[in-house]
């Protein structure tokens, strides 16, 4: 892109800027004691960039146009200037009727996409009366048992008119088997359902913890899904493949992308060794990552990963759909990064990683309340934390040009270097036998474990300022918070209304669409078809789930 006599000239014209303007300035004043590093230490940011930075970059086969390979710049040729983001705020509190009204007030101030979230039972595939349930019902979302509680959340919300992702990952064949049992009840064509699972067991064995089942079953399921909804879904996300919750466990942006990218790496080829082709399910992929505070970071991590997924899905697999190779993401701002201390600081930093989202280019974005450091989010910091979004889309500008940042010899470089390092981790996850193999060995945990220690002693040595927590600190901070509360009558009357539909059931339906189940988990078939005639049975997450326990085991670490 550059002449090579005129980057000569900015060489020499840099080094004797170093030396002189700059380099006397330091020895004179000095600069700030704080490192310069990017927000996850992982990069080194020099005083000044210039095209030598990015004297390599080759504009079309690095860059390229939006819509275009290697899609660099964005996956839709007119990104936000054809349709803005979908404004999908993460919502799910602790009963099925809460829930349904927090979903239609979001509906009302201009929430454009619906965002699931499920307590830790219901993750985990167990009933509300389950002992293993008891004091978590409701807690980190909503509780789900039967298709009656589904029911009760989707009453007056059209399916056909919404999409609807769901944060659900062990148990994803069950929450989706309701989803479609609800769109039949409303007489929506299976092919108009629109939505997401996350379904992305494998960050579950890295970060996070909730699984059930061992790999070689759990990635049965997920490619069971795959097959179903490309005959029953085709508009349906059958995965969200995750890297917020690697990065919210303390990983490098570098460490986000390659372990993210390695474990679709992996869905793939578990796909492929079912059977299934390439380009009739990896349209239907999707990925979910975090957004931090360090903006340029950011964006050039979404930048390079979907630049990378592009070449991956082409040269690993040999893709030949466009769509197959294009990395479409959802985003959600850093969890990690909320503190509980002057939460108001919480609005602030929100903002800068939706900012960095959507310069990024991402495809549908949840902002975090500013209360989530504490509990679910009140009914005022949810509008907030939306209202952000809206500001940032009709305010701000930053919607009005495709890849505003494109040029940028530090974005351009520092996407180069995160992509270098994130292809490096790859490399070696293939030495290791593959994605699988590396979790299975502890291998990626490990490498998450020891950057998130380092952070973490940073921190608490004041070498990496939280505002609000290791500098800046109010003493006498006033700790009346207005806070959502799920409470013990809450969790009662959940209980209750599970006994009820059991009561109300067909036992003899129920037990015959188990016994269905069960025989097909011991065959090879489609485990779909006999979860949604379980589910329209009334059976229970819990029940239907165990079934799948008893004839696959669950997973235990090391074993």
């Amino acid at each position: 892109m550059f002449d090579p006599d005129d980057l000569e000239r900015v060489r020499e014209a840099k080094a004797e800027w170093e030396s002189d303007a700059y380099g006397q300035t330091v020895d004179r004043f000095g600069e700030r004691k704080e490192a310069f590093t990017t927000d996850t230490g992982g990069q080194s940011v020099a005083p000044l960039y210039t095209p030598d930075d990015v004297a390599d970059l080759d504009y079309e086969t690095d860059l390229g146009f939006p819509g275009q390979e290697p899609y660099t710049r964005g996956v839709y040729s007119t990104m936000y200037r054809g349709r803005l983001w979908t404004m999908r705020q993460y919502a799910g509190m602790g009963t099925a009727t809460e829930t349904n009204e927090r979903f239609n007030y979001l509906l009302d101030e201009g929430q454009t996409g619906l965002s699931m979230a499920f307590d830790l039972p219901t993750q985990m595939g167990y009933d509300s009366d389950a002992a293993m349930a008891a004091g978590e019902v409701g807690k980190s979302g909503v509780a789900i048992d039967t298709l009656r509680d589904m029911e009760t959340v989707f009453d007056g919300i059209p399916l056909d008119e919404v999409s609807t992702s769901m944060t659900i990952n062990a148990p994803a064949a069950i929450l989706l088997a309701m989803y479609v049992a609800i769109g039949d009840q409303q007489g929506v064509d299976r092919a108009e359902l629109r939505g997401t699972i996350q379904n992305d067991i494998m960050k579950e064995y890295i970060a996070r913890n909730l699984y059930i089942y061992p790999p070689e079953a759990s990635m049965r399921l997920i490619t069971d899904i795959f097959e179903f909804c490309a005959a029953e879904t085709p508009k349906f996300n059958t995965i969200s493949i995750s890297g917020y919750h690697i990065r919210e466990a303390g990983s490098t942006a570098a460490q986000e992308i390659a372990f993210t990218l390695g474990n679709g790496i992996e869905y793939v080829n578990a796909a492929l060794d079912a059977g299934l082709d390439v380009d009739e399910f990896a349209p239907q992929l999707s990925f979910f990552f975090n957004a931090h505070n360090n903006i340029f970071e950011e964006v050039a991590k979404f930048r390079a990963a979907r630049r990378m997924w592009a070449s991956i899905m082409e040269e690993r697999f040999g893709a030949e759909n466009p769509k197959s190779k294009q990395l479409k993401f959802h985003t959600q701002t850093g969890g990690s990064t909320l503190t509980a201390q002057q939460i108001d600081n919480n609005v602030v930093r929100v903002a800068y990683q939706a900012l960095a989202a959507v310069l990024g280019g991402t495809q549908s974005l949840h902002t975090n309340g500013k209360d989530e450091a504490l509990s679910l989010p009140t009914e005022e910091s949810v509008r907030t934390a939306l209202r952000t979004q809206q500001i940032l889309a009709h305010e701000s500008g930053a919607a009005d040009t495709i890849d505003p940042l494109a040029g940028s010899y530090y974005v351009e470089s520092l996407t180069d270097d995160l992509e270098a390092e994130a292809r490096e981790l790859l490399d070696e996850i293939d030495e290791r036998g593959g994605m699988l193999d590396a979790v299975k060995s502890q291998w990626v945990q490990g490498q998450i474990q020891d950057v998130a220690f380092d952070r973490q002693e940073e921190i608490e040595e004041g070498e990496r300022v939280i505002v609000g927590v290791n500098e800046y600190r109010v003493e006498d901070e006033d700790p009346a918070v207005d806070l959502e509360e799920v409470t013990e009558e809450d969790e009662r009357r959940q209980v209750d209304r599970l006994e009820t539909v059991r009561a109300e059931r067909d036992d003899e339906a129920v037990e015959a669409a188990l016994a269905a189940l069960r025989e097909r988990a011991r065959g090879d078939d489609n485990l779909l078809p006999p979860i949604v005639d379980a589910v329209k049975a009334y059976a229970t997450v819990g029940e239907i789930a165990n079934v799948l326990r008893d004839e696959f085991g669950e997973y235990q670490p090391g074993r």
